[in-house]
């Protein structure tokens, strides 16, 4: 693993200014060697990818080779990279791009639990005459494809799904989506923006079309994204412009933050079975911990499919806000909506059956490269101490 990502002024003494960073699938601190790889484009390579003289020229061979990188890490060929702005912008074009190109089939199916990034652009479809499904999840987090093949049907211009839930962690069952929407002839696209980089993806395997990254979620920075599209895949761009990207998103290449997003890729690649390894081994002795320590705290999603590094635990009796303000050793997140004289309990939990006042005690527990076992040490203490004090209030 790569450590020294966090505290490194301040050693490892732990302060509400500076507290242990648990909060990974919001984003990630960019790797040394991904600034590293950027600043030549940020200093002094600095032309315009799509100029022929020898600024333009380099600039461009900078943008090949991270697309290279990318798809290296995604297993496509590097033609079928497309770079964005982000994981948000990367699922607009997929979701807009196959459904107005494909204008004889007037319905999506996407599942209850997606991210905003695919549930407004097809809230918005919906809006303007798409007809749109939505499948529910199990107890475990994980969509039903059973459900699915009852609402797959010759319609279906595009079927969304998440590779995994940005709140659980929990992986979802992409080949079998992709077998049901195929049989219709349909588009089979998956937000991978918190799988990326983190477990592996092959795209050939999952039999997906499109498939989503986000910069920031992999070490790279914000800002940046790709989006994997199936050579063949009918797609029209949504933002309109020059013939960058294939004429599929135009505008002049972010140069600097696709080189990050390309070496992120690449280092991803490279250790990604040790460092899930680690950081799986951290969550775990987190998770005893707490339920050590905590009767009746409950684990939100699957036990074993879902993200290495991602620990979504349920405290009873107690909202999960309370608890975190309780701990400011920690810098994590709840996944619950906080609103003026009120807290509303995640709809990812709720999705899955869990009662409101039960979902409110849920805490989303994200670990990185940069997390150590003195970190979780201090995190379970942190948080036992906390439900305890908010018990007894």
């Amino acid at each position: 693993m790569t450590t020294g990502l966090y505290r490194a002024a301040q050693g490892t003494h732990v302060t509400a200014e500076m507290p242990i960073y648990l909060d990974h699938n919001a984003t990630t601190p960019i790797l040394p060697a991904v600034v590293d790889a950027m600043l030549p484009y940020l200093r002094q390579h600095f032309g315009n990818p799509s100029s022929g003289h020898v600024y333009g020229r380099r600039a461009h061979a900078a943008v090949e080779r991270a697309r290279g990188q990318v798809a290296g890490l995604l297993g496509c060929d590097d033609d079928e990279v497309i770079f964005t702005s982000g994981g948000t912008e990367a699922n607009n074009l997929a979701i807009r791009g196959v459904v107005e190109a494909r204008n004889d089939r007037r319905h999506i199916v996407a599942t209850a639990i997606e991210h905003p990034a695919t549930e407004q652009p097809c809230a918005w479809l919906e809006r303007h005459g798409m007809r749109v499904t939505r499948i529910g999840v199990d107890v475990d987090g994980r969509a039903r494809v059973e459900e699915a093949r009852a609402a797959i049907d010759a319609a279906t211009a595009l079927v969304t799904v998440m590779h995994s839930n940005n709140e659980t962690g929990v992986l979802q069952p992409i080949a079998g989506f992709a077998g049901l929407a195929h049989a219709v002839g349909a588009i089979l696209h998956t937000d991978a923006a918190q799988s990326a980089g983190k477990v592996a993806l092959d795209v050939r395997e999952l039999g997906v079309d499109l498939l989503s990254v986000a910069g920031h979620k992999l070490y790279a920075p914000k800002g940046v994204g790709a989006l994997y599209i199936r050579r063949g895949t009918p797609m029209v761009p949504f933002v309109l412009g020059a013939g960058h990207e294939r004429g599929l998103r135009p505008g002049t290449e972010n140069v600097a933050a696709i080189v990050g997003l390309g070496m992120a890729c690449e280092i991803a690649g490279s250790d990604m079975e040790t460092v899930a390894a680690c950081v799986a081994a951290l969550r775990d002795d987190l998770w005893q911990r707490l339920a050590a320590a905590v009767p009746g705290v409950m684990l939100n999603g699957h036990r074993t499919l879902r993200l290495p590094n991602t620990l979504n635990v349920r405290f009873p009796r107690v909202s999960g806000n309370t608890i975190l303000q309780g701990a400011p050793e920690i810098a994590a997140s709840t996944g619950s909506a906080c609103h003026a004289g009120g807290e509303s309990a995640s709809a990812v939990i709720l999705a899955m059956g869990v009662a409101a006042d039960d979902a409110i005690g849920s805490i989303r527990l994200t670990l990185g490269r940069g997390t150590t076992a003195a970190d979780i040490e201090v995190t379970a203490d942190a948080l036992v101490r906390s439900w305890r004090s908010a018990s007894l209030a």
